[in-house]
């Protein structure tokens, strides 16, 4: 015990102050070790933050503290009137903002647009919201009876029949096409050098139109007689309501398990009952305001979520063409893709405008906005395919053999296992292309379509506003709301990748 004591030590003298740790956290840590950790990082640092001061003080200079907020004409703008170097004239935009949303779509209706654009978000927000339920529900009111809402509201116009009166009225068309195709061989006959061929072979295409003629014939004369009745629209919905719920209900399983079949139909054609009397669609519905009126952000956004929602499953189904083993699928899907990534946007534009209607039936017409939306569909669809095909190909091989041997059927290996993760794979490419088709849509302009862009550059021809920051103004409010709606869409599929991805966090 005592040896203990005695080796025992007790400092008297205070040590030395030793320094601070160096800190790494914080916005000094963040500045030490990020921004000035080493002389290149400097240099970058610096560059940097003169790129910040010449670009951003100058835009919110221009944007907020010169701008001009009130005004009736361009006089609120001019930098003599104003006393001071004027940058953005708001005013400008205050009164062309109608146009830049609506374009000349007339005043009085405009209405509709600002329902259909409320349906959209009520529609859509249940789907971007993961802990809402009944989402199958939802994804079939806005991929499936809002589009046909949406063309009533914002189109206008009624329904002359239904399911019964639209097949046969296909099909006749159908009928009539190949009728012609035989009767424009036989008129090429008598000027060809292969002239009894091209008789032949016209008097079969005939042959064959006339006998389609004939089989759809009970449907073309019920067509006529349920015409001539003066409550046509009701009575083939009531045969067409009729005819889908009884094959729904045999299709579920007959008695015993196709009731719930029977019930679904019933309700959804209940559903459309309701909204054919609400919207008088029976009656002509609301007036007819035709798209060469539509402009503005209405275009930009119908062709953007029209491209968007049809280009992806064109693309899935593209991607698992090219994989097929049926060689005539395959063939056919690469030269689709390949024929439509090699074709710039601006030409499928000009050929779905200018070029389609040539090929198509002298009684048979189509829309310019749809001719557009269909070109931009196909066009966006063969680089969605490929995006897809890359989701796919990463994909083990033993994801499918695993459930083949589990007993699942191709489909459902597809729909199943396969494909939910490769499309979790392609997120961002999937994404960018929604983002890069958004902004491509100003093109649409090139073929007499007003967008947005379109809007923008038709209001600068107004003397009234005519400053020299007018069209400054006008193209920094359009960069802001494409920066918005791009912005919007980036964050939410980084917000999806993280939930979907959640497997793989560290």
């Amino acid at each position: 015990m005592s040896d203990i004591t005695s080796s025992s030590f007790v400092r008297r003298d205070l040590l030395t102050e030793r320094p601070a740790p160096v800190k790494t956290t914080g916005f000094i840590g963040l500045v030490r070790t990020r921004l000035f950790n080493s002389p290149t990082n400097i240099l970058l640092t610096i560059i940097g933050a003169l790129l910040l001061w010449f670009t951003i003080v100058p835009s919110v200079r221009f944007l907020v503290v010169d701008a001009v907020w009130s005004g009736k004409d361009r006089t609120a703008c001019l930098a003599e009137n104003a006393g001071f170097a004027v940058g953005a004239c708001w005013p400008y935009i205050q009164a062309k903002l109608p146009q830049l949303i609506y374009g000349f779509y007339p005043e009085a209706e405009r209405w509709r647009v600002n329902l259909t654009l409320l349906l959209a978000v009520v529609l859509l927000l249940p789907l971007l919201i993961p802990r809402l339920p009944a989402k199958g529900l939802n994804a079939g009111l806005f991929f499936l009876a809002f589009p046909v809402v949406a063309f009533f509201l914002l189109h206008g116009g009624g329904i002359k029949g239904f399911g019964l009166s639209w097949t046969a009225g296909l099909l006749e068309l159908f009928d009539d096409s190949i009728i012609n195709a035989g009767q424009v061989l036989l008129g090429l006959s008598k000027t060809s050098a292969i002239g009894p061929l091209l008789w032949i072979v016209g008097q079969l295409i005939v042959l064959v139109g006339t006998a389609i003629s004939w089989l759809i014939f009970p449907l073309t004369w019920l067509r006529d007689q349920i015409q001539g009745t003066g409550q046509s629209v009701w009575l083939d919905f009531a045969i067409t309501a009729a005819i889908v719920s009884l094959i729904g209900f045999v299709l579920g399983g007959g008695v015993r398990t196709g009731g719930r079949a029977l019930a679904s139909c019933i309700a959804t054609f209940v559903a459309i009952a309701v909204v054919i009397k609400l919207m008088d669609l029976d009656h002509g519905g609301l007036s007819i305001v035709t798209t060469n009126l539509w402009g503005g952000l209405l275009v930009t956004l119908v062709v953007s979520v029209t491209g968007i929602v049809t280009s992806l499953p064109i693309g899935i189904a593209l991607a698992l063409g090219r994989r097929s083993t049926i060689p005539l699928i395959r063939i056919f899907s690469i030269a689709f893709i390949e024929f439509w990534r090699g074709v710039p946007l601006i030409t499928v534009l000009f050929f779905a405008t200018y070029m389609l209607p040539l090929f198509l039936p002298g009684n048979f017409t189509v829309d310019g906005l749809v001719r557009a939306l269909i070109g931009i569909a196909l066009f966006t669809g063969a680089y969605q395919a490929e995006n897809v095909r890359g989701g796919l190909a990463a994909i083990p091989r033993g994801q499918g053999e695993a459930a083949a041997a589990l007993g699942l059927s191709w489909w459902k290996t597809t729909s199943l296992i396969v494909l939910p993760q490769a499309l979790r794979h392609v997120i961002p490419n999937l994404v960018n292309s929604f983002i890069s088709l958004f902004k491509d849509t100003s093109l649409v302009s090139i073929v007499a379509l007003f967008d947005l862009l379109g809007s923008l550059r038709a209001s600068f021809s107004d003397p009234k506003w005519s400053t020299p920051s007018t069209a400054f103004t006008g193209f920094a409010f359009a960069g802001i709301i494409y920066f918005i709606f791009c912005f919007g869409m980036s964050r939410y599929s980084l917000f999806v990748e993280r939930r979907l991805n959640a497997h793989r966090r560290n």
